[in-house]
């Protein structure tokens, strides 16, 4: 068979299957372990921070006020302030970002956690200064307050010296790098 037809199946699997012939390959051939961790190294730890900052800052716009109407006021546990509803949403749309840093950190890809860290801070930043959500009235604090817990979360992974102090000239704005 064509070499190239070949390629352009496997290349059309879907993430399922292609994780199952990935399973198959490396339990029929121990010695690809080693190469398929390079590159699952090499690949995870291709993250660009202005994506991230960009994803950061749609999922945040994007929560949707009539969303809030539906969480906010009676319910039949109590009353739920429209402030706090807002706040939920707003951690929720984080979690995913948080939940990826966090997971780099434990597959010990500082460098991958630490573009993850960066991204997250610029995408509040530029919420914070950029948001025309209508949600944004209800969340003033919210992205400042949350840079200090995304920074915090990052730290549990024991970044370097220099890294802390990249990260926290971006979190207070004195750095504009990315």
């Amino acid at each position: 068979m064509d070499h190239k037809i070949m390629k352009e199946f496997v290349q059309g699997l879907g993430a399922g299957e292609a994780s199952r012939v990935l399973q198959v390959l490396l339990d029929s051939d121990p010695g690809l372990v080693k190469k398929a961790y390079r590159a699952a190294v090499e690949v995870a730890g291709d993250v660009d921070p202005y994506e991230i900052m960009d994803d950061v800052f749609s999922s945040l716009e994007n929560l949707d006020e009539d969303d809030l109407g539906s969480r906010a006021g009676r319910t039949r546990y109590g009353y739920v302030e429209p402030c706090d509803a807002a706040w939920e949403m707003f951690e929720e749309a984080l979690g995913p970002f948080i939940y990826e840093m966090k997971r780099n950190q434990e597959r010990a890809l500082p460098a991958v956690a630490k573009a993850h860290c960066i991204g997250i801070i610029k995408g509040l930043q530029r919420y914070e200064g950029e948001s025309i959500s209508e949600l944004s009235d209800w969340l003033v604090d919210a992205p400042g307050e949350f840079i200090d817990t995304v920074v915090m979360e990052w730290k549990k992974g024991n970044p370097s010296e220099e890294d802390i102090e990249e990260v926290m000239g971006i979190a207070r704005g004195s750095l504009p790098t990315l």
